[in-house]
C-alpha cells in the first residue's frame, strides 16, 4: 500500500515538473501510480516492457486511470486543491470537419438569437449535437414521424382550456338540451325553400313524415352536383352512404324510432375529418388519393344521432386558407371573391343552401373566417369539446371542431350532439355546458369592444341584456407571434416526414406553409416552451377581464383577437348582421354583397351564453335568413353554371 506521504510527494514532483505532466503519459501515469490497489490485491507488473506499442500502454492507463476514477476523485481532492494541482486533460485532435461543423454553428446561431457562445462552447455544443441530439431526433422520427397528418402517437402536453371554476357542477355533462319544437311547420312547395330551412324544421318534416329522408337527400345532392362547379367547395360526394344512411333513418322512422333533430339530415364533412372507404385528401395534392380506414369520432357521434353524409367538403390544403388541390372555394354572396379560412367547403356550401350544416374546423380563423366572408352562423367551441380522434391535426392545443349551420339555434342543436369526451383524444373532456334554450339572458351583463356591430349591442339591450362598454386589457404584446409559433412548431411535428421528403415543393399556395414551417424548423425548444410560459400568462389576464361580465361582443375577424381567443381556448359565435354593396360594381349593377358579422365571445365552458346571446339577437333580425344570389348575381356580372 502507498503512504498518503509517499502520494504527496509524487504530487509534488509532478506539480514541480520532475514529472511529464505536459504528456498524455505523464498524466496518465501519475494517475496510475496514485490509484491505490484494494488491500487485499497484489503488486502487479505490467504485463508488456517498456517497448510495447504507445498505443498499448495508453490503453493500460486508461483502463487502469478509469478503474480507480472513483478512489482518485474522494480520497485526492485535498491534496489536488492544496496544491493547486491542475492535471491536463487529454486533448482530442480536432479535424477539418469538427472546425468547419463548429464554425457554421457559429453562424447559424445568430438565426436563434443564441449567439453569445464563446469559440470553445460552440465547439463543444457541435460535438454533442453530432454524439447526442441528432442520434436523438433520428430515433424519435423513426419511432413517431413515419406518418404525417398526427393522428398517431399524440402528445403527452395536454392543453386543458378549463379555468377550474366548475360553475357548472350541478349539470351533468350528458343531459341533453331542450330543443324549441315547430309544431306547425308545412313543407314549402319548391326544393328552393326546403334547402333554406334550419334543422328543427327540418327535423319537423321529417318527424312528421311530410318528407323522408330519401327525398331530402335526393334535394341536397341535386344542389351540391348544380352548384359545385363554381363554389369549388366539394371534394368527394359520398352519394352511395347518403342514401344506405338515409333509408336506415326511413326505415327506424317507419318502426317508430327517432333518434331526435338530427334524425334523416344531410351534412356535409370538412375532408380533414376521416370516414372509411371514401377519400380524406386534407384538400392536399400530396394526399389527394388518401383512403383513412377509420371513423372520425365526430362522424360515429354524427351517425349515432341518424344524419346523413353527404359529401366531403374542401379543406384548404392541409388547413390553411381556401386554396386546395383542386381550385378555390368561392363565396356565394360575392362569387367574384373566395371564401377565406380552410373550412371554406363548409362555409360556403351551407350559405349556399347545398347542405343544412357541416362540421368544420380551427386553429386560427378557420371557421370564423369564411363563415364572417360567407354570411353564416358558426360556433367555435371551448377548445376541447369536441373529439379529434381521426381528423388531420395542425396543434393538439389549438384545434377545434365547430358548427357551421344557418342559425345560432342550429348550433345549439349540434354541439349538443357532438360534445363528450372522446377516450382517443387527450385534451377532450366532457363540458358540461348548460341548456342555452333556458338562460334568461336578462340576468347577463355583457361588454361590447369598440369594434363592436352595434347593431348587435342595440338589439340585445333592449332584449334586456345589460350592455357595457369594455376593453379587453393585457399586458403580452407577442400574441401573434405565440399562436405562430405554437401552431407552426406543432405542425411540423405532424409533417415533419412530408417537409424531409420534399413534398412542401408540392404545396398549392407556396407562401404558406412551406414558408412557416421551414421557419419553424429552427425554432428551439425552449422559446417554445417559452411561449407555452408566454400563453399562460395571457390566459391569467384574459380570466380577470371577465370578472365583471359575462360576455363580450366584438368583431369575429379581428386577426388579435382571432390569435387570443383560440391561445386561450374561448368560444364565439359568429352571426352575420348585414350586408353592405361590394366595391367593384360593374356596369349595369350586381346583386353581390359583401357580408357584415359580429362575434360573441364567453368564458371556457360558457358557450350557452354566447349561444344564448345570439339566439337572442337572431330571434328579431333576419340577416342569417338571407340567401346568397347565386343564380341572380346581376345583369353585369357573368357566372357560368352547368346546364340543369
Amino acid at each position: 500500500m502507498q503512504s498518503e506521504a509517499h502520494d504527496d510527494t509524487l504530487v509534488d514532483r509532478h506539480v514541480s515538473g520532475q514529472m511529464p505532466h505536459g504528456s498524455v503519459f505523464g498524466t496518465l501515469l501519475l494517475l496510475l501510480l496514485l490509484s491505490p490497489l484494494e488491500a487485499h490485491s497484489q503488486p502487479q507488473a505490467f504485463p508488456c516492457s517498456m517497448a510495447c506499442s504507445s498505443k498499448s500502454l495508453w490503453s493500460l492507463l486508461s483502463n487502469r486511470a478509469q478503474s480507480y476514477s472513483y478512489t482518485l476523485n474522494y480520497r485526492y481532492h485535498k491534496i489536488w486543491k492544496e496544491k493547486k494541482m491542475v492535471i491536463p486533460v487529454p486533448q482530442e485532435v480536432e479535424t477539418e470537419e469538427m472546425i468547419s461543423n463548429a464554425t457554421a454553428l457559429k453562424k447559424a446561431l445568430k438565426f436563434f438569437d443564441a449567439d453569445f457562445f464563446n469559440e470553445s462552447k460552440v465547439k463543444e455544443m457541435a460535438k454533442g449535437a453530432e454524439e447526442f441530439n441528432i442520434p436523438a431526433f433520428r430515433e424519435n422520427r423513426k419511432l413517431v414521424a413515419s406518418e404525417d397528418g398526427g393522428l398517431h402517437n399524440p402528445s403527452v402536453l395536454v392543453f386543458n382550456s378549463s379555468w377550474g371554476e366548475n360553475i357548472n357542477r350541478a349539470v351533468d355533462a350528458n343531459d341533453n338540451f331542450n330543443y324549441p319544437s315547430y309544431e306547425k311547420v308545412q313543407r314549402p312547395s319548391n326544393e328552393e325553400d326546403i334547402a333554406f330551412m334550419t334543422i328543427t324544421e327540418l327535423g319537423e318534416l321529417i318527424k312528421t313524415k311530410q318528407i323522408t329522408s330519401r327525398e331530402l337527400t335526393d334535394i341536397i345532392l341535386k344542389r351540391l352536383k348544380r352548384y359545385n362547379p363554381v363554389l369549388e367547395a366539394v371534394v368527394t360526394l359520398t352519394e352511395e352512404l347518403a342514401y344506405q344512411q338515409a333509408k336506415k333513418a326511413d326505415d327506424l322512422l317507419a318502426e317508430g324510432h327517432y333518434l331526435g333533430p338530427l334524425h334523416g339530415i344531410p351534412y356535409g364533412l370538412k375532408d380533414i375529418i376521416a370516414v372509411p372507404h371514401y377519400r380524406t385528401t386534407w384538400g392536399s395534392t400530396t394526399f389527394k388519393d388518401q383512403v383513412l380506414d377509420t371513423e372520425a369520432w365526430v362522424y360515429k357521434k354524427l351517425q349515432a344521432a341518424g344524419a346523413v353524409l353527404v359529401a366531403k367538403l374542401v379543406s384548404g390544403s392541409l388547413a390553411y386558407d381556401d386554396i386546395w388541390f383542386g381550385g378555390r372555394t368561392r363565396n356565394p354572396w360575392n362569387i367574384l371573391e373566395f371564401s377565406t379560412g380552410s373550412s371554406a367547403g363548409p362555409a360556403a356550401s351551407t350559405s349556399a343552401g347545398l347542405v343544412p350544416f357541416a362540421i368544420g374546423s380551427e386553429t386560427a380563423g378557420s371557421l370564423t373566417y369564411p363563415a364572417a366572408r360567407c354570411g353564416i352562423t358558426c360556433l367555435r367551441p371551448t377548445f376541447g369539446t369536441v373529439g379529434r380522434t381521426g381528423v388531420m391535426s395542425i396543434s393538439e392545443s389549438l384545434d377545434k371542431l365547430g358548427p357551421i349551420c344557418r342559425s345560432a339555434s342550429d348550433c345549439a342543436i349540434l354541439i349538443d350532439t357532438v360534445r363528450g369526451k372522446d377516450e382517443n383524444d387527450l385534451s377532450s373532456r366532457d363540458v358540461r355546458l348548460q341548456d342555452p334554450f333556458r338562460v334568461d339572458i336578462s340576468k347577463l351583463t355583457v361588454g361590447y369592444l369598440e369594434s363592436a356591430e352595434m347593431e348587435v349591442v342595440n338589439v340585445l339591450s333592449r332584449k334586456g341584456v345589460k350592455m357595457v362598454p369594455f376593453n379587453l386589457n393585457y399586458t403580452v404584446e407577442s400574441v401573434q407571434s405565440i399562436l405562430n409559433i405554437t401552431m407552426d412548431v406543432d405542425m411540423l411535428a405532424h409533417f415533419d416526414r412530408w417537409q424531409r421528403e420534399g413534398f412542401d415543393d408540392q404545396y398549392e399556395a407556396q407562401d404558406q406553409w412551406p414558408v412557416e414551417l421551414r421557419r419553424a424548423r429552427i425554432i428551439l425548444a425552449v422559446d417554445y416552451i417559452q411561449a407555452q410560459r408566454a400563453r399562460g400568462k395571457l390566459i391569467r389576464e384574459v380570466r380577470d377581464n371577465f370578472k365583471e361580465i359575462d360576455a363580450f361582443v366584438g368583431n369575429a375577424t379581428d386577426w388579435e383577437l382571432v390569435c387570443l381567443g383560440n391561445l386561450v381556448g374561448i368560444p364565439v359565435v359568429v352571426v352575420p348582421t348585414g350586408f353592405k354593396p361590394v366595391e367593384d360594381v360593374p356596369k349595369g349593377g350586381t346583386n353581390r354583397r359583401t357580408t357584415e358579422s359580429t362575434g360573441i365571445y364567453a368564458p371556457p365552458d360558457q358557450d350557452h351564453i354566447a349561444l344564448a346571446l345570439a339566439m337572442a339577437y337572431q330571434s328579431v333580425t333576419d340577416h342569417h335568413k338571407q340567401r346568397p344570389p347565386i343564380d341572380n348575381v346581376g345583369p353585369g356580372d357573368e357566372i357560368p353554371f352547368p346546364s340543369d
